[in-house]
């Protein structure tokens, strides 16, 4: 693995020298995965955020939605969507408008924000584009996926001042739910 700019590899270094960890690899390896076992590891009050989840119709991807960590769902992508488009499926940017503020704005309450994730079709939200940069600038702790490619906030996250940047691949992501939390504790979050 390589770094990126200004950041650390995972297994390389543990050390915190901010509160925004991303998390990036190839479609399909994992990183969904590695939010939600982080995830299993908070108490539900502390979580922040959402994680994606796909949709399957006859046995084929249709759609995606996001979940908040109270189990709130909201379908924002799907085959049968109209509006803009990633790959086949239609994006609803008014329903991520809607929900953007609500799932990322800073509370104190909040010990870690999850969020699964920084791509393309969350993007399309500018919502969801200004709160992501004003959770990311919040300093609060941020552990979040990001899409290996992409310009605009995909891009601008990676080089974000102070963000550490791993890469999930299929030979560290059984190991890499350990390595965050790790990295949490080192920003002085503490796990029940």
């Amino acid at each position: 693995m390589r770094a990126a700019h200004g950041v650390r590899v995972a297994g390389q270094d543990l050390s915190a020298t901010g509160r925004v960890l991303l998390i990036t690899g190839m479609p399909g390896v994992g990183k969904t995965t590695l939010i939600r076992r982080v995830a299993e590891r908070l108490q539900a009050e502390t979580v922040g955020g959402f994680y994606t989840e796909e949709l399957r119709e006859a046995g084929q991807r249709s759609g995606f939605r996001l979940i908040d960590f109270a189990g709130r769902a909201l379908t924002f992508a799907h085959v049968g969507f109209g509006g803009p488009r990633v790959s086949r499926y239609g994006v609803d940017v008014a329903a991520l408008d809607a929900r953007a503020e609500a799932l990322l704005a800073p509370r104190p309450e909040v010990a870690v924000y999850l969020v699964d994730e920084i791509g393309k079709m969350e993007c399309l939200s500018p919502r969801f584009v200004t709160a992501m940069r004003r959770l990311l600038a919040s300093g609060n702790r941020v552990v979040a996926t990001v899409a290996k490619k992409g310009e605009g906030l995909i891009d601008e996250a990676k080089r974000w001042p102070g963000a550490t940047l791993w890469e999930v691949s299929h030979d560290n992501r059984d190991r890499l739910p350990g390595e965050v939390v790790a990295w949490l504790e080192k920003t002085g979050l503490r796990f029940p």
